[in-house]
């Protein structure tokens, strides 16, 4: 990657931001290079998280750890990775595109190096945080890269195309898992993930992004805000990671947490909200469109946790594995594929709003279907409805960003930092509280339904004595005393019981996200028809015209126009 003291840009090849690359018209076929790499990074990036979400329990027998203690892997890496952007794309803007790709491409392999000689607890949290902040980097490099693949009337769907890819890694690493684990070696995991941190190396040195324009980015005030957000977030991740694991009142750590994260990311807003340069335009985000945008993007992802936290964990008290669980994750990329390309066709700048209700409905639909499980119930049974949900999440996720960036846009560049850092928090503590909530209401109904279960359960009861003497005869060749085999008919039948109570307790959550979901409709209907009786116009709209506008005063000859200047890059 060679680096050059200056570029002369035309006019529609300069970058959109400083810290983008610039927009040169590329071949078709370095185009579908792009392309490629693209979606190579954009996977890369996200299975360093889901491999490890996915498969905590080998984890936890590999490396010797608790439950708590393995949810800290990642927790470790979403408190990196929600933070980092608030550093790294400044980083971009003030010292170029190149050394952030390489700085970053760096941490990144070598983190993945380091997860195979990894054997404690400690030094698994170090490794999972470097690749939380390595995960952020890539994040955008998929956005960079595929953004270039398009031509300039398409960049929108780059766009689209680069925030939806790392939504696949989740179901794309439940299905993997099994095969790279067959052998039992934990360190398959990160055997394959080595594999495709170089092969991201080799194809970006091979094919680098064209140059970017540099500007004065950081200043001090900057130090500040990141010394009080990054701690802060820290916390509010950590109680909130946690919480169901070891309870939220039985530990008096996450009180101090809970209240030291909140002050310390609410002295940072109010010291932003005065400064007069703001990281983070608080002023901004706290108009009436973005407000609305971030809630709205916030409460889908809790919604969405039906997907990663509801089937899922149902499937899991019935028995099931990832091995059983391989033709339901790949009928969830299938859906998730198909959504992005529905987004893409059907993108309407005049009316981007109406794939988000739709989004809405579909989650509705599906978590009422999933709504009736038992314990015959199995991962065919949740075919169509995690279709709906994994068609949802693209669809509203492609969708919501485009809205969000058309408004950045609109408002200046300087509030891209903003924005960006906003959304990714939206989504990271969307996602965390949603799982919070969910596994707490799951909890409190599963001892709820194991309280009414066991009152039912009397030694007179015909049933329940033949239930107990069948368990009994279950384990009458390995274990010879009456007494015993009747404790042991009783102990299953107990077990058999709590199976039970965790699926009616399912099946509630179930209910509650389809009746979340279905007010969520109603509201987002509500925002509509708010928008149309105003007379609000699509932001995406607007920013098309103000494009179209530059356009032509940039080709229109004028005897005044300045010559193109030549601008900083690397």
């Amino acid at each position: 990657m060679a680096q050059a003291a200056a570029y002369e840009f035309k006019p529609h090849e300069r970058p959109t931001l400083p810290g983008s690359p610039a927009n040169p018209d590329h071949p078709k076929a370095r185009r579908i290079a792009y392309f490629g790499i693209g979606v190579l990074i954009g996977l890369a990036g996200g299975l360093g998280s889901a491999l490890v979400a996915v498969n905590l329990p080998f984890a936890q027998g590999t490396l010797g750890l608790g439950p708590d203690e393995a949810t800290w892997l990642t927790a470790a890496y979403l408190m990196t990775n929600t933070s980092a952007n608030l550093v790294l794309v400044k980083y971009r803007q003030q010292f170029g595109l190149q050394p952030f790709i390489r700085w970053m491409l760096g941490i990144y392999v070598v983190a993945t190096i380091f997860h195979l000689f990894v054997h404690g607890f400690w030094s698994a949290i170090a490794v999972r945080a470097a690749g939380g902040l390595a995960g952020s980097a890539l994040s955008s490099l998929t956005v960079l890269y595929l953004m270039q693949a398009m031509p300039a009337t398409k960049r929108l769907a780059g766009l689209m195309i680069g925030i939806s890819v790392p939504q696949i890694a989740t179901p794309l690493a439940r299905a993997l898992s099994p095969s790279l684990l067959l052998s039992g070696d934990w360190h398959m995991l990160y055997w394959f993930e080595l594999g495709l941190g170089l092969s991201c190396l080799a194809a970006i040195v091979a094919l680098p992004l064209p140059p970017s324009e540099r500007v004065k980015a950081f200043e001090k005030g900057d130090i500040i805000s990141v010394l009080l957000l990054v701690p802060g977030m820290a916390m509010l991740i950590a109680v909130l990671s946690q919480g169901r694991i070891e309870w939220w009142t039985s530990r008096p750590w996450m009180g101090y947490a809970l209240a030291g994260g909140l002050v310390m990311v609410t002295t940072a807003f109010v010291f932003e909200h005065f400064r007069k340069s703001p990281l983070i335009n608080t002023r901004w985000l706290g108009t009436r469109e973005m407000l609305r945008l971030m809630s709205i993007a916030a409460a889908v992802r809790i919604l969405l946790s039906e997907q990663a936290f509801g089937s899922v964990g149902l499937l899991t008290a019935v028995g099931m594995t990832n091995e059983q669980m391989v033709g339901l994750n790949l009928i969830i990329i299938a859906a998730s594929i198909a959504g992005l390309v529905t987004a893409l066709v059907t993108l309407n700048p005049a009316n981007v709003t109406r794939p988000i209700t739709i989004s809405l409905v579909l989650i509705a639909i599906g978590a009422f279907l999933d709504a009736d499980a038992t314990n015959l119930t199995r991962p065919e049974n949740f075919y169509l409805s995690q279709a709906l949900i994994g068609f949802a999440s693209v669809l509203f996720l492609s969708q919501a960003m485009v809205i969000g960036l058309a408004r950045t846009l609109l408002a200046g560049p300087r509030n891209f930092v903003s924005f960006i850092v906003l959304f990714s928090m939206s989504q990271s503590l969307g996602g965390l509280v949603g799982g919070a909530l969910l596994g707490t209401f799951q909890t409190v109904r599963e001892k709820m339904h194991s309280a009414e279960i066991v009152q039912g359960i009397v030694m007179t009861d015909p049933q329940v004595a033949a239930r107990i003497a069948a368990g009994g005869r279950l384990v009458a060749r390995t274990i010879g005393d009456p007494v015993l085999r009747s404790a042991e008919g009783a102990a299953i039948l107990s077990q058999q019981a709590t199976r039970e109570a965790n699926i009616l307790a399912f099946n509630d959550v179930f209910l509650l996200l389809g009746i979340l979901a279905v007010c969520a409709v109603a509201w987002s209907i509500l925002i509509r028809w708010r928008i149309v009786r105003s007379g609000e116009e699509s932001p995406l709209v607007r920013l098309q015209r103000m494009q179209q506008a530059a356009a032509a005063a940039a080709t229109s000859p004028s005897p005044a126009a300045d010559p193109t200047p030549s601008r900083t890059s690397e």
